[in-house]
């Protein structure tokens, strides 16, 4: 396995896609992991329109093909008829965490009251955990920094490389080995 790890930063927007509208989630994502993570990673970025099928196979893509160990979406998470995220990555993903989804709409309530209406979740895929993350930067970074002990764990029990943070801005958690 590659000591570079791969993180698969999607947005998900049919404006976006189409050049109609700034991106500003997957730059947000893409500035979150440079500040926080101190192991070396690489992004393999793609902005996609609302479209579960081109969703899934890109979901796909990224954990089969391009060995991403995290991918991380941007938008589709609302309960407009376009908002298909979740419904894509359930359907891709071999076990769903729902503990990511809850931890995030429960950090977003602090915030608005409509974070109720978000529907982010995570699973995983083969070796790659993949999590739905609102759209707005504000969010995205209140999200993460939830999760975000949580994450290195996870992707070594998936057995993927070895995430390390600045522990200045997140403190991963991993148990402590026996001696």
């Amino acid at each position: 396995m590659s000591t570079i790890a791969r993180i698969g930063i999607v947005t998900v927007s049919d404006r976006a896609s189409r050049g109609e509208y700034e991106d500003r989630g997957g730059p947000a994502l893409l500035d979150y992991f440079k500040d926080v993570l101190t192991s070396p990673w690489e992004a393999e970025s793609v902005i996609i329109p609302d479209e579960r099928p081109l969703v899934e196979e890109t979901l796909i893509q990224l954990a089969d093909e391009k060995q991403c160990c995290l991918i991380v979406t941007t938008g589709g998470t609302g309960p407009s008829p376009r908002d298909i995220t979740p419904e894509a990555t359930e359907a891709v993903c071999e076990k769903m965490m729902p503990g990511f989804g809850e931890l995030m709409r429960q950090e977003s309530l602090k915030a608005v009251p409509t974070a109720i209406l978000s529907r982010q979740t995570a699973g995983i895929r083969g070796g790659s955990l993949i999590i739905n993350l609102p759209g707005q930067p504000k969010a995205i970074k209140e999200c993460l920094d939830a999760v975000m002990p949580a994450i290195p764990y996870c992707i070594d029990l998936i057995e993927g490389p070895y995430l390390t943070t600045d522990p200045e801005r997140i403190v991963v958690f991993r148990p402590k080995k026996k001696s």
